[in-house]
Formats: structure tokens, sequence, C-alpha cells
């Protein structure tokens, strides 16, 4: 593993979606999540991260040093047991906690990039501040969730079919947005990168995480997800040369279709500002 990055980094990263649901929302029959205020479309930090924990699960085949301690059907429980198991001998109780947490950001991706809490009563490794950070996403725009009513020309079981007299047909739905741009901004942190050890080696895995992600996570629900823009600013230093907001707001992205509504990434025009002293930036994509 290379050294603990250095420097202070934010991002924006433009991904869209057509035709449909980038981020269900459980309790609104999964609809699509938006700002009930102003009709945007939003989508939660942990939805992001869960893409991201997928890729480098695939492209790493779950080997030290990027293991994926919050996998998909994982035991928690039991994905801190190795940890324990490597610090057997210490007997002072919070010792072996601060060695078991950082044998746990040493062998898994995921908590030395975006943290963990630990702190189970069973093999408790505490907790971990985690030095990437995303905000929830939000759509340039207003979406529209809909739903389309579909047919499934079998049932389940015999029980179904002979209380529908051999017509074997079940009516289901589908939630989606017709076209959706969202914007999330990001967070690097190289104080919190040196607790954890994120290097300039999770970094690079981080960035080609952000890139690739939507290409790994197709679905009849997220078919067509892509990222468009991915901006970043690289400080001079550790703490930072400039405020993040400042920097944000030298991303602008606008509708350039008139009164109709955006269906595809030409509808809209980006501009970019100029980076200020001791802040460098950089067009992944």
């Amino acid at each position: 593993m290379s050294e603990p990055i250095q420097n202070r980094y934010e991002f924006v990263l433009l991904f869209d979606v057509k035709n449909g649901n980038p981020n269900g929302d459980p309790d609104g029959g999964n609809l699509p999540r938006i700002d009930p205020e102003t009709g945007h479309g939003i989508t939660t930090d942990v939805c992001i991260k869960r893409k991201v924990r997928n890729y480098v699960e695939l492209t790493k085949e779950d080997q030290a040093p990027f293991n994926i301690y919050v996998k998909e059907k994982g035991i928690l429980t039991e994905r801190r047991s190795p940890a324990y198991d490597a610090v057997a001998d210490v007997k002072d109780k919070s010792e072996k906690i601060s060695q078991a947490r950082a044998w746990m950001c040493k062998n898994f991706f995921d908590v030395r990039t975006f943290g963990a809490v630990m702190s189970a009563k069973e093999n408790n490794c505490g907790q971990v501040r985690g030095p990437v950070q995303f905000a929830f996403s939000q759509s340039i725009d207003p979406v529209v969730p809909l739903e389309a009513s579909i047919t499934r020309m079998a049932v389940e079981t015999r029980k179904e079919a002979d209380a529908q007299d051999g017509d074997n047909r079940t009516m289901g739905r589908k939630t989606y947005v017709p076209y959706g741009l969202y914007r999330i901004h990001g967070f690097i942190s190289a104080p919190l990168a040196k607790q954890t050890g994120f290097s300039e080696d999770d970094l690079e895995l981080f960035w080609e995480a952000l890139l690739n992600m939507f290409d790994h996570d197709r679905s009849a629900a997220r078919g067509e997800m892509a990222p468009q823009k991915l901006i970043v600013f690289k400080h001079a230093s550790e703490l930072g040369n400039a405020p993040a907001q400042k920097l944000f707001n030298l991303v602008k992205v606008a509708k350039n279709c008139g009164e109709k509504p955006p269906r595809s990434f030409a509808d809209y025009t980006m501009e970019i500002g100029d980076a200020p002293d001791g802040v460098k930036l950089i067009e992944m994509l």
C-alpha cells in the first residue's frame, strides 16, 4: 500500500438516468425519491457508497487490503471476527479494541474509506470516521416519478392458478423517471485519511469506481444510468486552500432546451469557473 493521501479534495459528480429508478424509497412504494417541496429527485449517500463497494468487491475479489466490510447479505459480527483473532493475545480491553480497529482499517477498503460503526457488544472494534463522504444528490431540474403497469404471464403456486380459473396473468408495477440529471458533492479529508490509512492507491481505486460503478449495477430499474462529468478539486495542502462551497459554486449546470423537458445530457450546458490559488481543478470525465 502507498502512503496516506496528503491533500484535501472535493468533487462534483454528475450522473443521469433514463427511464429508470436511481434510488427507490421503501417508505414510498419504491417510488424514486424526491424532495416533496421542489419535486427535485434525490439519491442518498449510502446508495452511491453501495455502488462503490460493489465495484471494489467485483474488481478486487474481496482480497485484502481491499476486502469489503458492509457486503450485501453480510453478517457484520462475522466480518469482524478475523480482527479479534488477530489480536487474541492482547489482554487490555481498550488496547484490544484499538488494535482491532486498526486491523479493520488495514484490511477493509470501505472501513478506511467511508468509516464504520463497529462498537457492537460482540467483536467490538470501535468506530472509524472515514475520510470520504458524500452529500445527498439532487437532480438539476424537477423529475416526474411515474408508474407503469406490467403483466406476468405466470403465477407462483398451483393454488393461485386454481383461484384464477386458469388465467395465470398477474399484475405488477414498475416505477421510474423519464429522465433526470443528478448532481452529487463529495469530500475527502487528508487528516482523517492519516487516521485510517486511506492511501493514494485507495484514492485511484475510488475515482475508478465512480467512473465505472454504473456499468456493473445494471438492472431493469437502472438500465441506463451513467456518469456524465466528474470534476475534482485538489488542494495544495492537507487542510485545504479554499472553502468547499466556493469551489462547488464554480460548477454551473443549466438546461438549454427551453420549455421542453430535458431527455438527455445534451439538453444541459455546463460552465466551470477558474479555481482559486492553491486549488487544482481536474476534469476526470
